[in-house]
């Protein structure tokens, strides 16, 4: 219980404003053929509010991987030149439509902008961040073996029908079969050292 407390704790920190209750079980939606064409009418949303700071711009997430069920929300990975460099980009998005909800500057200098229509979690990094090869390892990861999109769905499925007070429980809940996942993914992805 402590640990769950003092995840309470950070997130009460560093969110923007009350944190969304869900009390309840999570919905998982079946995969929908037109969530890449909602990421690409968002990300062209995105790069007009920021033309060249747009260093990189990725769908992420489950809603990125074919086939397989997601909450409805579309997950972006965006890079800047430096994301704690707040005057240099969050006007213009929060100007587009997008709310700053999340500031986690010791978490790689992390922002986290939601849009609500259609609902989207905007992930804001310094362009080189390690958390984004992560992100786009365990997408490509997914999208390419069977096997680890079927276990993290039966993750995803026991974990969602549970009761949770904030959606952040149940990302948090899924992150050791995540971190595995990453962790073989950026094992087949590294190089071996040249000697």
């Amino acid at each position: 219980m402590r640990m769950a407390d003092e995840r309470d704790d950070y997130m009460s920190t560093v969110t923007i404003g009350p944190r969304t209750r869900i009390d309840g079980p999570i919905h998982l939606a079946d995969p929908d053929p037109a969530w890449p064409s909602v990421y690409e009418g968002e990300a062209d949303h995105v790069r007009d509010a920021l033309g060249e700071r747009v260093l990189l711009l990725e769908h992420a997430g489950s809603t990125s991987v074919p086939g397989l069920p997601a909450k409805p929300i579309i997950d972006m990975v965006l890079a800047v030149a430096d994301s704690s460099d707040e005057d240099a980009y969050v006007p213009p998005l929060e100007a587009a439509g997008y709310i700053l909800r999340i500031r986690e500057p010791d978490w790689y200098q992390h922002r986290l902008f939601r849009g609500t229509d259609p609902s989207v979690n905007l992930h804001t990094f310094t362009a080189g961040s390690h958390e984004i090869r992560r992100m786009l390892a365990f997408r490509d990861w997914l999208r390419t073996h069977d096997e680890e999109r079927e276990l993290y769905l039966a993750t995803k499925r026991e974990l969602a029908a549970r009761h949770w007070v904030y959606g952040q429980d149940y990302a948090d809940a899924k992150g050791e079969v995540v971190e595995a996942i990453i962790a073989r993914a950026l094992a087949a992805t590294t190089e071996p050292d040249a000697r």
